[in-house]
Parts: structure tokens; sequence; C-alpha cells
């Protein structure tokens, strides 16, 4: 898969993919989007990453907010923090000695999941990373607001094909433009969009529309 310019889609649509495939083409089919605690609360810390600026310790160097994209798996956005270790092989930085390979960090609130979504979206950034600099990644890491400990996470093969079947899977969904029918489950009372969804009348094969429309008379 090739994609151009015009066709990237948001590295995030790759988490919303995973925790429900109606809840990613509602935001990315419908253009649907509600906030609640938790979705602010993310927001707050992304924003306090960014804001923080560049550094270097040593050799490290960080960078906040670069802009990423990679047109093999169709997907764009921005890194929380991309740290640059000085190595033995890698990419030269402007007015530095040496070589060094870029090592992606994603900031989440809350607490590692049992799940595969953090990881994923970690990995397509780490992915992008590669494209874009003609490097090979081994590792990045998910820091979590809640436990305030960085979490490292090896980018193997199988978590690289995953990643690249969720893109495969979210440009599916968005091409064909059709919303999956809703599915009540438990993890639905954490999702902001649930009053949008209405999983436990649209699951039961009634459309939202028609339920307002009822709701109404």
């Amino acid at each position: 898969m090739t994609c151009s310019e015009d066709e990237l889609l948001p590295i995030s649509a790759l988490q919303h993919l995973m925790f429900c495939e109606r809840q990613c083409a509602l935001i990315h089919i419908e253009q649907a989007w509600a906030e609640n605690r938790l979705t602010v609360e993310g927001k707050h810390l992304h924003g306090r990453v960014h804001e923080a600026g560049s550094e270097s310790r040593g050799d490290v160097r960080i960078a906040r907010g670069i802009r990423l994209r990679s047109l093999s798996l169709g997907l764009t956005g921005v890194a929380d923090v991309v740290e640059f270790h000085r190595a033995e092989q890698g990419i030269r930085l402007p007015e530095t000695g040496g070589f060094w390979l870029p090592f992606p960090v994603e900031y989440k609130r809350g607490r590692p999941k049992s799940e595969p979504w953090d990881a994923v979206q970690l990995c397509a950034q780490a992915l992008c990373l590669e494209e874009m600099l003609s490097v090979s990644l081994t590792a990045g890491a998910l820091f979590y607001g809640t436990t305030r400990r960085r979490q490292e996470v090896s980018l193997d093969a199988g978590l690289r094909a995953q990643t690249e079947a969720a893109s495969r899977r979210v440009h599916e969904l968005v091409a064909g433009g059709i919303t999956p029918r809703a599915v009540h489950e438990k993890k639905c009372d954490n999702c902001s969009l649930l009053p949008l969804c209405m999983p436990e009348t649209a699951g039961k094969g009634k459309s939202a529309q028609r339920y307002l429309a009822e709701a109404l008379k």
C-alpha cells in the first residue's frame, strides 16, 4: 500500500480502530467528536509535553512535537517526544558530531493496558521515523500519566505486522464509508462518543436517526 499526501489518515486512528471500529468510523467517516473527562485529561497531558520544548541530556537529545508521516502506511501525525540517542550508526543532527538514533516516546493518561492499542500507535510512529530518516529502530517507550513510569516497547516483527494490518484496515474502513453497527460492551461506558453512538438503541437494529424521530413523537 502506497498513499498520496491527500490519502493520509491520523496515526491516532489506529487506536480508535483497535478500541472500536464503530468509534473509528464515527470520528473519521462521520467527523463526529465529543469530549469527556478522559479525553480532556489526555489533551492536557499532551499539551504539557509539547510545551516543554527541546533539550539535551548528555548523549540524549530530546525533541517534541515532531511531524510524522509514512506514505507506505498512509499515516501522519505528531510525535509527543522523540529522543535521539548517540549511537555507532544512525543519522547526523545539525551542529552535532557522531551518529544518533531516534527513540519515540508516546505519552498516555492512565495506566498501562493489557490490550496492544498504545503499542501499535507507538510502533506506527517508529515506522514513520524509519521511512522518513532511513534508519532501523528496535524500541520505543510509553509513558503513563497515572503511574509516572516509562514502559519500553520492543518493535518486534509481531508488533510491526499488527501495526501494518491495522493501517490497512483503517484505510479499508474509511474508504468503504460505512459505519459499523453498534454493539454495546463494557468499554462503551468510558467512550466520549457514547451519547452519539447510542449502542443500547442503535445496537438493537434501530438507527440513531429513527430512534430520535420516535423519541420526538
